[in-house]
């Protein structure tokens, strides 16, 4: 599967916002935003106003690099979201926040929606008592997330635990025993994404 390689803080210089893409460096004074907060490329300078195209690209550009998803991923989840009931942006942020990475990431077990990704793609987690390597899965009511019980993924998951306070959001309940597991206690809605976003701008978008 394609995935961007790239120097992940040009991403954040880019959208002009910290999207706390690598762990704990995000939080210290080597992050790359708090030095140099510009938009990267040898011309700095803004030529003019922006246009309203580059104003709602922008918005579903940031949307994409904060979750980690590429365009065709994007649209997918664009198209089932419209296909839903209700409002499409609220639609389409809950099924980014219900990917499994993004659960593993916020339940704390990663530091960084990357390093999330990779503890599941090692086979690191299971769902439900299954091992799951699939991170874009997109869990259900009632679903259990836990690490597995071997040492080297024992070991992953209370690093990050240690290192990383971050607040679990509602749609969400979190163990910290011998195992760290997580529940999924309802579906996450729009108001349980931490990413300031308007969503309108991106259905408008991708609506034309």
């Amino acid at each position: 599967m394609a995935r961007y390689t790239g120097p992940v803080c040009r991403l954040c210089r880019r959208d002009g916002m910290k999207l706390f893409l690598k762990g704990l460096r995000c939080d210290s004074a080597k992050c790359a935003f708090e030095r140099r907060d510009s938009p990267p490329g040898q011309q700095t300078g803004r030529r003019g106003k922006p246009t309203d195209y580059a104003i709602h690209l922008r918005e579903k550009q940031k949307v994409k690099h904060y979750y980690g998803v590429l365009e065709r991923q994007f649209r997918k989840y664009y198209d089932n979201a419209d296909r839903g009931k209700g409002n499409t942006g609220d639609n389409l942020m809950s099924l980014l926040e219900r990917r499994l990475d993004n659960v593993v990431h916020r339940l704390g077990f990663g530091m960084s929606r990357a390093d999330a990704r990779q503890l599941i793609n090692h086979g690191h987690v299971t769902v439900n008592g299954r091992r799951c390597d699939v991170s874009s899965y997109l869990v259900q009511a009632g679903d259990v997330i836990r690490v597995k019980n071997r040492a080297k993924s024992l070991d992953r998951a209370r690093a990050a635990l240690a290192e990383v306070s971050r607040d679990v959001p509602d749609f969400l309940s979190i163990s910290e025993g011998d195992i760290p597991e997580g529940i999924v206690s309802r579906l996450p809605t729009g108001d349980d994404v931490s990413l300031p976003v308007q969503t309108q701008l991106i259905v408008e978008l991708c609506s034309r």
